[in-house]
């Protein structure tokens, strides 16, 4: 009986590897450069894209290696343009994807998880298990993706990236990171690091981490209350990590890279939405320098989790702006397609 083996990804060899690998079959070795840059630069999905590859070192390719692309299985599009993807890996499993259109950008927003294992109570892709981390090419092609898209149906460039789709970045911390050196690097896409921003829970350690790597996108922390027994209740994290916890991090992230945090925040009816609630928010903005970014919030069913009123918000951004803090109000996009912040849950 043959036995079948499974080919390798070749996506999950760095250029060095490519390099041992052409030199051990005889060939040159700068063949693994080429290789590289139809992979990360190109974004090629199969060798016979190859085309300044020969086509019998592109036949040895395709015996040993294969490329695990993945493809865009469902596209929606929202009345105000927001694109919902709905992207089958190739195991299966999906994820979703969005790219968010603005009068002076293109946002692409990225999922790192198959699910996801916090249990954020107001978040619809909590409730979906944890299946699996993203490997930092599935990272890397939902960017591809909506690049494409952006070029196809707004001919506009990408100009920003968010980690802000299914799952926690940073409990996919490497794979995260490689992805992002691949979507950065000069030999990748080549996006300003600087159009990056990373959306955690916060994971105290692993903030703690990424500032000791030195990393140069931009931070933002789903805070959502800076009262611990409010945001226990709506984020169980809090309970492991506290926002001392959080604080001290933060304060560790700031010394190391010189980096503002912005703070996620929604304001939910009878939940934080008292002037009580407004002021925590503002003495932990004083931790370190921070702007906050307020949320529309788009409920997932009926239950307790409601849009506070236009009062409330009123008097948070009155509160943060009379302390000298930097507070934008977000408005919703793609909320008829299931495509807003909270609601990716793999409907389709």
């Amino acid at each position: 009986m043959t036995e079948i083996i499974a080919k390798r990804d070749i996506r999950q060899l760095s250029l060095e590897q490519l390099t041992e690998y052409f030199l051990a079959i005889g060939d040159k070795g700068f063949r693994a450069k080429q290789v590289y840059e139809w992979l990360w630069k190109k974004s090629a999905k199969d060798f016979d894209q190859m085309t300044n590859i020969s086509l019998e070192t592109r036949e040895k390719l395709k015996a040993e290696f294969v490329i695990n692309h993945i493809a865009v299985d469902e596209m929606q599009r929202s009345e105000d343009g927001t694109i919902k993807n709905a992207v089958k890996l190739f195991d299966g499993a999906t994820v979703e994807s969005v790219l968010i259109p603005t009068d002076k950008r293109i946002t692409a927003c990225i999922s790192s998880q198959v699910g996801c294992s916090l249990d954020c109570h107001f978040c619809a892709t909590a409730r979906l298990k944890r299946m699996r981390n993203l490997n930092p090419d599935e990272i890397y092609d939902q960017v591809v993706a909506i690049k494409e898209q952006s070029e196809s149906f707004f001919n506009r460039p990408l100009t920003n990236i968010v980690f802000m789709g299914m799952g926690e970045p940073l409990l996919n911390y490497h794979n995260v990171i490689d992805s992002i050196d691949k979507i950065t690097n000069p030999k990748g896409l080549g996006i300003s690091p600087k159009r990056i921003t990373l959306s955690t829970v916060g994971i105290p350690k692993l903030i703690k981490k990424m500032a000791d790597d030195s990393v140069k996108f931009n931070l933002a922390i789903s805070l959502h209350s800076a009262v611990n027994d409010t945001r226990s209740k709506v984020m169980p994290i809090n309970l492991k990590s506290s926002l001392e916890d959080l604080a001290d991090s933060l304060q560790y992230w700031y010394h190391k890279t010189r980096k503002k945090v912005t703070y996620e925040y929604v304001i939910w009816q009878g939940i934080n939405d008292e002037e009580e609630d407004a002021k925590a928010l503002v003495e932990f903005c004083k931790i370190i320098p921070a702007k906050v970014n307020i949320i529309e919030y788009n409920p997932i069913d009926e239950g307790e989790y409601q849009q506070a009123s236009d009062e409330a918000l009123g008097m948070y951004v009155r509160l943060l702006e009379e302390n000298d803090i930097v507070v934008n109000v977000r408005r919703s996009r793609g909320k008829d397609i299931d495509a807003a912040c909270g609601q990716l849950a793999n409907k389709n």
